[in-house]
This record gives structure tokens, C-alpha cells and sequence, in this order.
């Protein structure tokens, strides 16, 4: 990964350590160089991982595109373990870390590869119609949301392509649910092969070339 880009990735509020990030970025150049389709991110925050991602779009001439209401997820919320009080808006109470997101995009010279979509992952999903390469589920690690994420996009992935979990965790001590039951599934699917490139908490599967994108 570009040393420049590197360096914003690493200055950016986020969770995702550098060896994942750096292993989320190799996938996501294999990924782009395939053809099969855009990469697809359910989570920007603050666009710490958009930058590893976006830094592999640029690098394979693919584009990336990012999904988040941006109003932070459950554990982000005040009272949580994961809360940031200097990423609520004043005039509204409520956490808004679109204006960050759309700042370290540009700070990395990222725009003509990320496209920011702001909204409810699940509307956004209703909607899409073009297969992916790639989709990184790193949001919602809420119960019902995480699910809808996973439901929502999962058959949307390309024959081939990858699918990559952040925080998964297989000890519950370590990490709360369900991002791992969430790679379970997939695995106990039959549709889905464990990709030896995943890192730490970062799982890499990929879909079986039979399988047939549902768009």
C-alpha cells in the first residue's frame, strides 16, 4: 500500500489495526483486478477502512463504493463502551461522522474512487442491482442489524468474489456477537470457502464459482 496513503488510513478515527487493514487492502486489489464488480463497504464511520479499501480500488482502476446512515451504531451510541462525545452534533444530539468521513476521502485524494452513500444499509440493498467483487461488513454489530446487513447483501457477491467480516471473534470474551456467527453461517452455507489471506479478526471467504449474484 502507498506509504502516503498508509499514513491518512493510520490518522483516522477508527478500530481497524494496521495488519488487518493492510491485509483488507490486498483482498481489495485482488478483488478489483477481477472484474466481477465494484467493492462495497456496509460501515464508513469515520472512513478508516474506506481509505484501505479506496487505496485498492484506486490501485486495480475499480471503485469502491461505502455505506453508512452515519449516525454510529449501537455500541458508538452515549453509554456504550465505543462512544466518541466529540462526534455528536450539537444542533441535533446525535452522532454524525458523515463531515469526517467526507474530509479524510478527500484529505487521501480518494474522490474519483469512493462514493459515499448515506442511508439505512437495508433501503440501499433494496435498491442495488450491480454485482460485487468484494463486501466488507464492518457496521451494525448490533444482533437484528448486523443480520439484515448480511441477508441484505450477501447474495449480491459475485461468483468468485469475496466476502471479508471484521471482529470476528471465536471466544465471545474477546469481542461481542455476532460477526462470528455471522462467518459461521456462511461457512455452514456450503456457498462460502475460508480465503487464507483473512488477518486477525479480519475473515476473507470467497464464493464458489457455481453460485449465481441475486441482484
Amino acid at each position: 500500500m502507498d506509504s502516503r496513503l498508509l499514513a491518512h488510513a493510520r490518522a483516522v478515527k477508527g478500530f481497524m489495526p494496521d495488519d488487518e487493514g493492510l491485509a483488507l487492502h490486498r483482498i481489495g486489489v485482488v478483488a478489483g483486478q477481477s472484474g466481477l464488480g465494484p467493492l462495497l463497504e456496509i460501515g464508513t464511520y469515520c472512513g478508516k477502512s474506506a481509505i484501505y479499501l479506496g487505496a485498492a480500488a484506486q490501485a486495480s482502476s475499480s471503485m469502491l463504493i461505502t455505506v453508512d446512515h452515519h449516525r454510529g451504531s449501537e455500541e458508538n451510541q452515549a453509554g456504550w463502551e465505543h462512544h466518541d462525545p466529540t462526534l455528536v452534533e450539537p444542533a441535533s444530539g446525535r452522532m454524525d461522522t458523515l463531515p469526517l468521513a467526507r474530509r479524510a476521502i478527500e484529505a487521501a485524494g480518494l474522490e474519483d474512487h469512493v462514493v459515499l452513500i448515506v442511508g439505512e444499509s437495508t433501503h440501499v440493498a433494496a435498491l442495488w442491482s450491480t454485482p460485487l467483487a468484494l463486501l466488507f461488513i464492518d457496521g451494525g454489530h448490533g444482533s437484528s442489524v448486523a443480520w439484515a446487513d448480511y441477508r441484505a447483501w450477501t447474495p449480491k457477491v459475485a461468483a468468485g468474489g469475496f466476502l471479508a467480516i471484521h471482529d470476528v471473534f471465536p471466544d465471545p470474551r474477546d469481542g461481542g456477537r455476532p460477526p462470528y456467527e455471522l462467518y459461521c453461517d456462511a461457512i455452514e452455507s456450503g456457498d462460502w470457502s475460508e480465503d487464507e489471506r483473512g488477518c486477525g479478526s479480519l475473515k476473507i471467504l470467497r464464493r464458489g464459482t457455481g453460485a449465481t449474484a441475486r441482484v
